[in-house]
């Protein structure tokens, strides 16, 4: 394993539109056009080519272009209409601020804003975009390596998968995928939940926010020298998932089942139908099973904050409204669903494959997130669920909000809060894992 002589820079999707709208806050050069740009613009494909605009004058244009600030410390650009939460229940368009350099390129189905930074800089707005600035120093810090380790593994890994990736397998039976790494060819990493929130610097950052980086600056989670593919979600519900059973059939011994309490709590064999169907049902003490506003509110925003049950939930629908509703969802005409049976759980209980039967069709689909997609008008908040079936209305019983992999924010955030430091909170949800310095 390679350490950086420097401090790392990525590229980080933003916004995806048929036209880009921005303004320049200072003096920005484009190295294609040579020439300088500040104020309001926006750009759009035409018949003719691409077209710069700003009130009235026009410029036609070549992609990629890179606006470059001539002073990083005092410069920074908007974007107009950035879609936060894509497809969740909280989706809605912001304004938002951003430092550093600004690419658009034309990814043929739109055209895409891209924030060149450097890693540093963009952990700071994570952290402010994933949970509140003001959680505790300890959960914060175990936030900023986990982020930073995510990020630099899936750098790594796009350098060898790209043009042979593939996440899905289809037929006549089958319809099992997983999203990943395939859906980002041209940067680094998204701005929204897909891959880690980053919303620039509309969000306000603390001391708080900075210290815990500067403690943990350029620190990084390891397994037998590999930089970890280091997960996290917003509550396991008491049982955290393998990644093999959510993303890639790629095993990470430090990405397996832990029981989110102090203790092992006795779950039993999840992957059993019954075992999982009390499991699901019951109400363990786990870490994130909490109700305290103060530490939820470190890890959930505003609109999070709308979600008022997640550890354990229940949603019902008719079956005329859920048939519909998958057919608009994963575009497969089931017509009438009659039965939806689990196939296969994970180790927390959370479903892999599931068989969806109507008068139509009978399929199984997988993985966790189509899963979630397809009885869901966002997502559903987990794949760990039962379905009951009473008078032509299936009713879901659920657990935990998110995939369940790696690290639980929720479980993280009341840690912190009763006392165990960052380092703790690592080895509790990636065991076997070691800290190692990739940069000064």
């Amino acid at each position: 394993m390679q350490k950086y002589s420097h401090l790392p820079q990525l590229e980080v999707g933003i916004l995806f539109s048929p036209e880009i709208c921005f303004r320049l806050n200072g003096i920005f050069t484009c190295r294609t056009t040579g020439k300088k740009y500040t104020g309001a613009y926006n750009i759009r494909q035409t018949e003719d080519g691409y077209l710069l605009s700003q009130a009235d004058h026009r410029e036609p244009v070549s992609l990629p272009l890179t606006f470059e600030p001539e002073d990083d410390t005092t410069s920074d650009f908007d974007l107009t209409d950035v879609v936060i939460g894509i497809q969740f229940h909280w989706e809605r368009k912001e304004n938002q601020k951003f430092k550093g350099k600004l690419k658009i390129i034309d990814e043929q189905k739109h055209l895409t804003a891209i924030n060149i930074l450097s890693l540093e800089d963009y952990l700071l707005s994570v952290i402010s975009s994933e949970m509140r600035a003001t959680s505790s120093a300890e959960f914060l810090k175990a936030h900023a390596v986990i982020s930073r380790s995510w990020l630099l593994a899936q750098i790594d890994k796009a350098k060898t998968v790209r043009g042979t990736y593939s996440s899905c397998r289809v037929d006549q039976e089958e319809y099992i995928r997983w999203y990943d790494r395939e859906d980002h060819a041209h940067f680094d990493v998204c701005a929204d939940d897909h891959c880690q929130r980053y919303q620039g610097i509309s969000k306000a950052y603390t001391p708080a926010v900075r210290e815990a980086l500067e403690a943990t600056r350029g620190e990084v989670l390891t397994y037998e020298g590999t930089i970890c593919d280091a997960r996290f979600s917003k509550c396991c519900g008491g049982a955290t998932e393998r990644f093999d059973n959510t993303w890639e059939p790629v095993v990470h011994p430090y990405l397996d089942k832990i029981t989110d309490a102090p203790e092992d709590l006795e779950t039993g064999d999840l992957r059993d139908e019954q075992t999982a169907r009390k499991w699901i049902l019951s109400f363990p003490p786990a870490f994130c099973h909490t109700t305290d506003r103060q530490i939820l509110s470190q890890v959930l925003n505003d609109y999070d904050q709308e979600t008022q049950h997640f550890f354990r939930w229940q949603v019902s629908y008719p079956a005329e409204q859920l048939s519909e509703l998958v057919y608009r969802k994963i575009g497969i005409d089931f017509g009438t669903i009659r039965d939806i049976q689990p196939i296969e759980r994970g180790v927390s209980g959370r479903l892999i494959r599931v068989k969806i039967t109507g008068d139509k069709k009978t399929l199984v689909i997988g993985k966790e997130l189509i899963i979630r997609k397809a009885f869901s008008e966002s997502h559903l908040y987990s794949s760990a669920f039962i379905v009951e079936k009473q008078d032509g209305i299936f009713t879901f019983h659920g657990a935990g909000w998110g995939h369940g992999v790696g690290l639980c924010q929720i479980g993280a955030a009341v840690m912190g809060a009763r006392g165990y430091n960052y380092k703790a909170i690592l080895q509790h949800y990636f065991k076997g894992c070691e800290l190692i310095k990739m940069y000064e």
